[in-house]
């Protein structure tokens, strides 16, 4: 377990500790999609939704979840974020994207802000429109790109 962070050499869970690290500016980004019926999404689009604009309520949640990450994850450290930006499309008339990008200047990185805040946002689209389309499904969450901090670049392979 030597090479997993988050374990002590007992093989206990424990925070890491970045005192050591050099503060440097860190950039994550990640996304999620859902699949859903075609009227859903042009319901979305239109704003024909009872609950209100999905878009915009999805936007503040995933945004409130990026600064909430050290509350939910057990591991992570508080973070001063300096920016989040939330961005859906319509790749296709069945699927909806949300991509979530946080930014700070910190000892540590935010993947797991910008992850946190793409479950979320997803799972808030699920909630605002369950009660016309129960068979929705969130089938990916992920990593896209992250800069900044020792390990430096990461960009997926699959990513646009």
């Amino acid at each position: 377990m030597a090479d997993l962070t988050h374990f002590d050499q007992k093989g206990r869970a424990h925070m890491v500790d970045v005192s050591h690290k050099e503060v440097t500016t860190r950039v994550a980004k990640a996304r999620a999609e859902l699949t859903m019926n075609p009227d859903t999404i042009l319901r979305i689009r239109q704003g024909g939704i009872k609950k209100g604009d999905v878009l915009a309520v999805a936007q503040v949640a995933a945004i409130m979840a990026v600064k909430k990450t050290s509350d939910l994850i057990p591991m992570c450290h508080p973070l001063p974020v300096t920016s989040v930006a939330v961005d859906f499309d319509f790749p296709a008339n069945d699927r909806l994207q949300l991509e979530v990008v946080v930014q700070t200047d910190a000892k540590t990185g935010v993947e797991m802000e910008a992850l946190t805040g793409a479950s979320v946002g997803a799972l808030t689209v699920y909630d605002m429109v369950k009660a016309i389309d129960r068979g929705m499904t969130i089938n990916f969450i992920g990593l896209m790109e992250k800069s900044g901090g020792k390990s430096g670049t990461f960009v997926r392979e699959d990513s646009e």
